[in-house]
């Protein structure tokens, strides 16, 4: 069962072909005419069946003509007809070749795929091609040279460029898929296949937009895990909403939050067609992930310039090699050679120049990457240069990418390089932009890795205080919060708040502020104003009763008079924040009608549009991925000593984040939020204002359904006892319990991996670790049995080291209604009872996702197994495509 269920529709063994008829061509749509063509001529060795849907006979005539895959490309009205009949001769799936079928059609189609269970490719695409399998079942052109390198395009228009494109640059494709607006197989299912194909290194991707933001960021999670993918994503000018109630709103835009979504899947954004075409070409030359160091060989001081700079731009760093590698290297160079910064090898510099200064950066640990850049001179050899670079990318171990510049004297030299597969660029900025792709996605894997819990290991805050609050609004027909309520809602989550008090008259005021202690701020409170400034509703530093008394009169008036329609409940009193060496910043909370929620950091104050400082970041966060935000905008350069001023408390704005952070996860209800201004100094932070806008929560929110990276499900751990004595926690799986996976697996015996696995591997590769500990929690669970074991080390204390002692796992599979388990247990505590706690744990995740019926293969000679199964009520029955395994079966 471990076949992938879109291995019918991109792997076939045989296909139907609906096309209409071959002897009236007039009568066949333009992509029916070319697709019978575009397969011969591919050469998939598989047969071929050719069906006219206007052909007379029965179902049962048409038994014969059975296959995996069905290709449709017929007229718009044929189409659901033709679909209904390769669902009934059990066509595992199909693929619609179309242009111009609208979505009450499409919506038919999907439900007759659907009725016959058919993986359906389109409508409205242009088809697919697997160069290795030989299969052009596209309209898009001729058939991609085969290559490491897959295309996943939501433009037909595009998908027949960058075909043309790899066909000129030597750029080969294991695959490349072409979606249409309405396809029921989408870019997420997609992502999902090629995360699992062998063939496949690399991912390029252009979209355009995307329907369940979930589904898509877990299979980009998944794929981009193990592979290297690269998105362009096109329609980014769409602003912030114009109808906002808090800065957060208005300033950040949707883009922002794609933006800080792809990073946390670990995949690499580009922003343009030319810096994709740069990304594709270092993706296929199978270059892996690295650091941000890149050295720069040049023949040519100008244009390794022009790459220093664009390295500057781009936050990349220029690597120097180490004084003892340049010792060495220098009496090997022409004389006029310099290395203080570039690797400026001077005019004279020939293949052995360059040869040996790339072996130097291979060789210094402080290189991450090697740029070659070749400026033609008169009497040199491009060619031959060329071809001694080329010849050292196998050995070198760190990604080659080379510029040859010029056009007709480095022809035959750019040719050479072509055909050796390594990255060639016209110019120097465009060869940086090519490394900047490796260098981000090394980077974006970190966050690949951060799974956080919804609540951190803060103090627990007040959930239903918070919740009986926001339920009140609500229930009173208001969406934003008086400045009292929302402070008392941050309050609940132990964020530090100004004592804040509402005075209805100026006598009130003058009593709080006397109470309070002078200076104090007057704060116009009103459900109507999103911002106080806008109708001078703020008067700070005031610094006596008389100066209250005047300042809240004059406010009333200047608030009815510049807002009248405008629901005003007082004046709020709150004293001074007094920290002289505060530095003052913004958090915010914004709603995506696409992402969901998403934070927001950066410089607060009035002037908060016009300094634009921000950093997005989607929940939930841990330190790291708090740190990070931080560390994004350029206001935390003012967070160390600055001005005189002593180093402000980082650790007070982490520790907000988090907190804000688990207001997201835990209050479905709340669409924006803006504390501001936020107020940092040596003693810590101080919420000064705060602003939120709630709205009723959807049905589902109860599961984080409203966020787009689900948490870790830390309501799964358990401590159960172990028999003999001790205990283990079962718990979900975690990224990081990949070496002790790996450790669980080497330790079984060769009869219990080959019953787990049916192979005799030794070890999990790094793409199988990669898969059964990065999961998506949304489809998937794995639970561990972790056992810590205490043993006296050499000084006398005890050491602590945790082994994993079971596994059980499962898989949704793609009716979202049953799903797919499997179970492992070290073969030290068979026999205990483990194996039981496991599949029952694992039942009862499965039963609170929804699933209906859990099912799994089992070995007919793995006769424990098979007896646990019995135990726990499974139906056992013979599997029909392989008699060595058994079916277990159970209704949850």
């Amino acid at each position: 069962m471990e076949t992938h269920y879109l291995t019918p529709l991109f792997s076939p063994q045989s296909i139907v072909v609906f096309a209409g008829k071959p002897d009236q061509p007039d009568t066949q749509t333009s992509y029916g005419r070319s697709i019978s063509a575009q397969l011969e001529q591919g050469g998939f060795k598989g047969p071929v069946t050719y069906l006219d849907v206007g052909m007379t006979g029965t179902l049962a005539d048409l038994a014969h003509s059975r296959a995996d895959l069905a290709v449709i490309a017929l007229p718009t009205e044929e189409l659901c007809f033709a679909l209904e009949v390769a669902g009934r001769i059990q066509c595992r799936a199909a693929l619609i070749l179309s242009a111009g079928v609208d979505s009450t059609q499409a919506h038919e189609l999907h439900n007759i795929a659907r009725k016959h269970g058919i993986h359906l490719l389109g409508p409205n695409c242009l088809g697919y091609q697997r160069p290795r399998l030989n299969i052009n079942a596209s309209v898009a052109g001729q058939l991609a040279q085969p290559g490491s390198l897959a295309l996943i395009s939501q433009s037909g228009a595009l998908t027949s460029a960058i075909l043309d494109w790899g066909n000129k640059n030597a750029v080969g494709f294991s695959t490349v898929v072409s979606l249409g607006a309405n396809t029921a197989v989408d870019l997420a299912q997609t992502l999902d296949f090629l995360a699992t194909d062998p063939a496949t290194q690399s991912i390029v991707i252009y979209m355009e937009g995307v329907t369940n933001a979930r589904r898509f960021l877990s299979a980009l999670r998944g794929a981009a895990n193990t592979k290297p993918v690269v998105v362009l994503k096109a329609g980014n000018a769409s602003a912030a909403s114009a109808a906002a109630l808090t800065h957060s709103g208005s300033i950040v835009a949707s883009d922002d939050i794609f933006d800080s979504a792809l990073r946390r899947t670990g995949a690499v954004r580009v922003k343009s067609f030319v810096q994709l075409f740069a990304a594709a070409k270092c993706l296929a030359s199978r270059y892996r992930p690295v650091g941000p160091r890149l050295a720069i060989v040049t023949n040519g001081g100008g244009p390794g310039v022009l790459a220093a700079d664009w390295i500057e731009e781009l936050d990349l760093k220029l690597a120097r090699l180490s004084d003892e590698a340049a010792r060495t290297l220098m009496p090997i160079l022409p004389a006029n050679a310099t290395l203080s910064n570039l690797l400026d090898l001077s005019e004279d510099a020939d293949a052995d120049a360059f040869c040996a200064a790339i072996q130097a950066c291979a060789r210094d640990s402080a290189v991450d990457g090697v740029l070659v850049i070749y400026s033609p001179k008169l009497g040199g050899d491009p060619a031959g240069v060329a071809r001694a670079v080329s010849a050292m990318n196998a050995g070198l171990g760190k990604p080659l990418l080379t510029c040859w510049m010029g056009d007709e004297q480095v022809a035959e030299a750019r040719q050479i390089i072509n055909t050796a597969g390594v990255a060639t660029f016209r110019t120097p900025e465009a060869a940086v932009d090519g490394f900047s792709n490796i260098a981000s996605f090394y980077q974006n894997q970190q966050l690949l890795h951060q799974t956080p819990p919804p609540l951190s290991q803060l103090a627990k805050p007040d959930l239903d205080g918070a919740r009986l609050l926001i339920e009140g609004v609500l229930a009173e027909r208001r969406k934003v919060l008086t400045e009292m309520e929302s402070k008392a809602l941050l309050a609940a989550f132990h964020i530090p708040i100004t004592q804040t008090i509402l005075a209805r008259t100026a006598s009130e005021a003058m009593l709080i502020s006397s109470q309070l202690g002078y200076p104090v701020a007057l704060k116009i409170d009103s459900p109507d104003i999103p911002h106080k400034s806008d109708v001078q509703g703020v008067v700070l530093n005031v610094q006596n009763a008389a100066a209250v008394r005047d300042a809240f009169s004059d406010m009333m008036a200047t608030v009815r008079r510049l807002q009248p329609d405008a629901r005003i409940n007082g004046v709020t009193i709150q004293k001074m924040a007094g920290k002289r060496h505060g530095r003052e910043l913004y958090i915010g909370v914004v709603t995506d009608h696409l992402f969901g929620p998403a934070i927001s950091f950066g410089a607060g104050g009035t002037m908060i549009e016009l300094i634009n400082d921000r950093a997005v970041e989607l929940p939930p966060l841990n330190l790291f991925l708090a740190q990070r935000l931080i560390d994004r905008v350029r206001t935390a350069e003012t967070l160390g000593e600055w001005r005189g001023a002593p180093p402000a408390q980082r650790e007070a704005i982490e520790q907000m984040l988090l907190r804000v952070s688990e207001m997201v996860c835990e209050l479905p209800q709340l669409r924006e939020m803006d504390i501001n201004p936020l107020i940092v100094d040596e003693n810590g932070a101080l919420a000064v204002d705060a602003r939120i806008v709630v709205d009723a929560a959807p049905p589902s929110a109860a599961d984080y359904d409203h966020l787009a990276i689900l948490p870790y499900p830390s309501n799964y751990t358990q401590e159960w006892p172990m028999r003999g004595g001790g205990q283990y926690t079962l718990r979900p799986v975690q990224p990081d319990d990949a070496s002790m996976l790996q450790d669980l697996v080497r330790g079984l015996s060769e009869k219990s991996r080959y019953y787990r696995f049916a192979s005799s591997l030794r070890e999990l590769s790094v793409p199988m670790l990669a898969k059964y500990t990065l999961i998506d929690y949304d489809r998937e669970m794995a639970l561990v049995a972790v056992q810590v074991t205490r043993t006296p080390g050499e000084d006398g204390e005890f050491v602590e080291t945790s082994h994993i002692i079971g596994v059980s796992r499962y898989i949704a599979n793609p009716d979202h209604s049953t799903c797919e388990f499997s179970l492992l247990v070290d073969d030290r505590y068979s026999g205990q009872g483990l194996g039981t706690r496991l599949m029952l744990a694992i039942m009862d995740v499965a039963r609170d996702k929804g699933l209906t019926e859990i099912d799994g293969l089992v070995l007919v000679k793995n006769t424990g197994m098979l007896k646990l199964m019995a135990s726990l009520g499974f139906q056992i029955r013979p599997y029909p495509d392989d008699p060595d395994f058994r079916l277990c079966s159970k209704a949850l």
